[in-house]
């Protein structure tokens, strides 16, 4: 489908409560070499986000799919992992997230259409509304973004915006497919969104949970391993739970135990950021939890995180964003499409260490375009 066919989309919603609908829905779909899909979702006070609504559109017809009365989606779950079948989504990290926890799965193959966009040499992050006003000059109405999708009936205003997010995105697919081609670089969104998938797929290692926290890198180790015990901790009771971590306590909260690993009630009271019924609930494990880990042997805690890079390689770090910038501007993308900000920091702290070595994100498809070019720069600067 593209651009000149858009006058044969229909965008009026298509509502669908049955699992039997669904089913001799889905049996079409699997026939289509591709099929657009979003979802509306609730995660005000979950850890886990709430399947509101799914949203397929076949290039036909926008189809909105009711997962607070299906029971039976055996045949939608087949269609997200049919292989020959491309699923079309838009900035889909929260939407895999929806899948994974609602149906068990995941979809693939999978085409984001924003990083899709971003390889072809749009803007980076570009939402779906200016990349359809952009491609296609359609406006899509984001006036429902945060409107409430688990009501019943939906409104018609809710009806409409949800089933414009999927009427097009095919035609945006199709022209973002040609583009690439042309370009060379279809391997290259089909290499990043393969990898989404298999990210979401991966189990959190509770362990490293530490690590996020920003200012980790200032505590000892054995305050990094109470650290270590608090963020594990708040893990798995978010999760059982089904709360927000920071509605058990804030990364700030728990460095700052960590920090002055409190042997009391009393004191926890003092923590900013951690919230009053935590204390209560949770206060005498948090103890225990600080006692028993100041009492494991010093060898078992982890090692010092690695300190923010040192202001005499200031000038080598901007010399290697300039390099990308500048191979960036050439192929005309987005520097962000090449390298990320981490991924200079690695490469830099892979030389303090003794020998420069790409990041693993820097090779694969980057690695010819700029990582080698970074490489040499790198070990061309003085020490």
């Amino acid at each position: 489908m593209t651009a000149s066919n858009l006058s044969a989309i229909s965008t009026d919603p298509i509502w669908v409560e049955s699992g039997e609908q669904l089913n001799t829905l889905c049996e079409q779909w699997q026939q289509q070499g591709a099929v657009a899909i979003d979802t509306e979702f609730m995660r005000t006070s979950t850890f886990y986000p709430i399947a509101a609504l799914f949203q397929v559109s076949d290039g036909h017809g926008c189809y909105l799919i009711d997962p607070l009365k299906i029971e039976d989606f055996s045949g939608f779950k087949a269609l997200l992992v049919n292989e020959s079948v491309v699923k079309v989504l838009h900035a889909c990290s929260e939407d895999l997230e929806v899948f994974k926890t609602f149906l068990g799965v995941l979809p693939s193959p999978l085409f984001d259409t924003q990083w899709a966009a971003a390889c072809a040499g749009y803007d980076f992050s570009m939402g779906y509304a200016r990349l359809a006003d952009t491609l296609l000059s359609v406006e899509v109405a984001k006036s429902e973004t945060r409107s409430d999708w688990l009501q019943r009936p939906l409104s018609e205003s809710q009806l409409r915006y949800a089933a414009l997010d999927v009427a097009y995105l095919l035609v945006v697919y199709a022209l973002l497919l040609k583009k690439l081609k042309e370009q060379d670089r279809l391997s290259w969104v089909q290499t990043e969104c393969a990898q989404q998938v298999a990210s979401a797929a991966v189990t959190p290692d509770f362990s490293v949970a530490y690590k996020k926290v920003k200012t980790a890198w200032k505590l000892s180790s054995r305050q990094l391993a109470v650290l270590q015990a608090l963020a594990n901790w708040r893990e798995i009771a978010a999760r059982e739970r089904d709360v927000p971590r920071n509605r058990l306590a804030k990364d700030g909260a728990l460095w700052d135990i960590a920090r002055t690993q409190p042997d009391a009630l009393g004191e926890l009271t003092r923590i900013e950021g951690l919230a009053p019924r935590t204390i209560r609930g949770d206060g005498d494990t948090l103890l225990a939890l600080i006692e028993s880990t100041l009492n494991q042997p010093a060898e078992q805690d982890p090692p010092r995180l690695p300190e923010p890079l040192a202001r005499s390689t200031t000038d080598f770090v901007k010399a290697l964003k300039q390099a990308a910038r500048q191979v960036a501007e050439d192929i005309e993308v987005p520097p962000e499409v090449l390298l990320r900000k981490k991924d200079i920091e690695d490469l830099v702290r892979s030389g303090l260490a003794g020998d420069y070595q790409l990041p693993e994100r820097l090779l694969g498809w980057r690695r010819n375009i700029v990582g080698e070019q970074l490489l040499a720069l790198a070990k061309q600067w003085p020490a």
